[in-house]
């Protein structure tokens, strides 16, 4: 059995979520704009991120997508294995699109 940590598994969720935050942050830094950040799950589905949360845990993390307009996807919250993450993608955000990532969380 290796070492290796595996997401999905036993792991620190709070300090991936924390990560990947700061890959957005920077980013954003870098292209001077909010970024547009779209999550690809496992079995090919896609949604743009309004925010992500290490909660609640236990290989579970909380996704927060906008609705299909644009909205601000208060009425959807995804709670699902970090195994079910296939890819995220960031891109700077165009002048007039709607979409842009949070990293206050919810």
């Amino acid at each position: 059995m290796s070492d290796l940590w595996i997401p999905g598994a036993s792991g620190p969720l709070d300090d991936l979520v924390a990560r990947i935050r700061l890959r957005i942050e920077a980013f954003a830094e870098r292209t001077g704009a909010p970024p547009v950040v779209e999550v690809e799950l496992r079995d090919g589905s896609t949604a743009l991120l309004r925010s992500l949360d290490a909660d609640p845990g236990f290989g579970f993390v909380t996704l927060v997508p906008f609705g299909d307009d644009g909205d601000d996807g208060d009425d959807q919250e995804w709670i699902l294995p970090i195994a079910a993450v296939a890819r995220i993608t960031m891109r700077k955000a165009e002048e007039r699109e709607p979409f842009g990532f949070s990293s206050a969380g919810r």
